[in-house]
């Protein structure tokens, strides 16, 4: 499985690397340690919070004053797989998008839950990078 340290969490959901280690303080994110004794944040783990965050919005941190342009990158919230079809789900910051695409190219890009992806738009198209 993915996993991020707290300055890869903090560039995914849009906020700061101080931010992101006071929410992980805080235990609003649980951390485990690496052999190296960084503080990581599974993938999955990840995914829900960045969710739940964009739910509630944040009340740490004012919102990004950006130009948002095609390229969101961010994390995969959700996979569902039928027999040719996909439905790919990627939470940038507050921003939720969702992707219809082959199973083929979601099995091909190896995309999972948790893992970091950037959706890029074309008119009303969202193709997936893997990241």
């Amino acid at each position: 499985m993915h996993s991020y340290t707290i300055g890869q969490a903090a560039r995914l959901l849009g906020v700061s690397p101080d931010t992101a280690r006071r929410w992980a303080d805080a235990g609003r994110v649980a951390t485990h340690r690496d052999e190296t004794g960084r503080r990581l944040i599974d993938g999955r783990d990840l995914a829900a919070f960045s969710v739940e965050l964009a739910k509630a919005g944040s009340p740490d941190e004012e919102p990004p004053y950006t130009s948002a342009r095609n390229a969101f990158p961010g994390i995969v919230t959700a996979i569902k797989l039928g027999d040719v079809a996909a439905q790919v789900e990627i939470q940038a910051g507050p921003h939720r998008l969702v992707s219809l695409l082959t199973r083929e190219a979601v099995e091909e890009l190896g995309l999972e839950v948790g893992m970091e992806a950037t959706a890029r738009v074309k008119s009303t198209n969202v193709h997936i990078d893997r990241g």
